[in-house]
């Protein structure tokens, strides 16, 4: 059995050099907050935070990360900004990452999730090549790249790539496209200092504090209830892994640890929750509307909307055995922790303050979570 003791070790992180792309976004502002709340040096690349309000502008997030501003489309832009980081671990967060916004821009989402991930892993390539010294790439992909199946089990690693949307779809072909660069790193080894360490990683849904992405169900809520409106949801009976966002942060950043040094571990890997909350959108919404109290309600929206699969599960049992990475916080934490920062901010609380407690509480977590 895993040793379910095993931490984040911030003396690993302490001076390491790491880059990460999307870092003005929701999951790559929280990732770039706790590298740097344990020492490391974070140069982040992206393009300027994609809301208003944003996490990364709220937690001034400038003060704290080197940042090129830029389109991970340019690849003249991306190779530079990586050779003149010199980072030791990279991260590659950057994406188009919603389904419906892929509907209506079926090419954007292409070129920003495919060839996207196609210059960041051909920018390593090159900087290798010029003695950057690079040992761990981290791509994170998501749930939704597996075909749909009929089954009640979740998503094994293993399990056949698809994605129906071009957004599922898109992440799918970047499963693909860093197979076939972790073959190319492998041939190229002998002509480098280093091996590169190439894994990809997928979550399930990640909900908390700071996102205020159009057409994600959690921000939704909050938009709503802050409004005093009545949340609209367009899918109830949809299933979904449920997860706050500490949770696959906390398995990316145990991955880096491992493979930095041991490219056995350089593969796949699903980080979700644990079953029993993997559960509908009405009862996460219902959950939250309870919580929230102040008459907090929601609503069934009948209109027609563009398909999303039904069910999507994830079967984490590698993870857990492996890497000794399990969930710490269940649902109705998260939905907790999800309230008490969305009621922080909205009596003009200190958002780094909040991001960095939560942080804290959740690395300092009992015994009792790791479960």
């Amino acid at each position: 059995m895993p040793d379910h003791r095993i931490r984040i070790n911030a003396d690993f992180w302490k001076g390491k050099n790491v880059f990460v792309t999307g870092h003005t976004g929701f999951k790559g502002t929280w990732l770039s907050l706790w590298l740097q709340g344990m020492g490391a040096n974070v140069t982040g690349y992206s393009l300027q935070p994609p809301t208003e309000p944003s996490l990364f502008e709220l937690c001034r997030m400038k003060d704290m990360v080197s940042s090129y501003i830029a389109d991970i489309r340019d690849m003249t832009a991306l190779s530079e900004a990586i050779v003149e980081a010199a980072p030791d671990i990279v991260f590659h967060l950057a994406a188009q990452p919603l389904v419906r916004a892929s509907y209506l821009n079926p090419i954007e989402s292409y070129e920003i999730n495919t060839m996207g991930t196609i210059h960041l892993l051909e920018a390593v390539r090159q900087a290798k090549r010029n003695n950057v010294p690079i040992k761990a790439v981290i791509h994170v992909s998501t749930d939704k790249v597996y075909s749909q199946l009929d089954e009640e089990r979740g998503y094994r690693e293993t399990d056949r790539l698809g994605g129906g949307d071009p957004y599922s779809n898109s992440k799918a072909l970047t499963e693909l496209i860093v197979t076939s660069y972790r073959q190319i790193y492998e041939k190229e080894e002998r002509a480098w200092s280093m091996p590169v360490a190439l894994a990809s990683v997928r979550a399930g849904n990640v909900i908390g504090g700071g996102d205020w992405a159009e057409d994600r169900l959690i921000p939704d809520c909050f938009r709503a209830i802050l409004q005093d409106e009545p949340v609209k949801l367009r899918y109830p009976q949809a299933v979904r892994p449920w997860q706050h966002v500490l949770e696959p942060l906390h398995g990316y950043l145990l991955l880096a640890q491992h493979i930095y040094d041991d490219k056995q571990h350089a593969e796949a890997w699903n980080f979700g929750p644990n079953e029993e909350d993997t559960v509908s959108v009405e009862q996460v919404v219902s959950s939250l509307c309870q919580k929230w109290g102040n008459q907090a309600a929601y609503l069934i929206d009948s209109a027609e909307h563009p398909h999303e699969a039904p069910v999507l599960r994830l079967d984490c049992t590698k993870s857990r055995h492996l890497l000794g990475w399990s969930p710490r916080w269940n649902l109705d934490m998260a939905i907790t922790k999800s309230i008490e920062w969305v009621k922080a901010y909205d009596q003009s609380g200190d958002c780094r303050e909040i991001c960095r407690k939560q942080i804290q509480e959740y690395v300092e977590g009992s015994e009792s979570h790791d479960h």
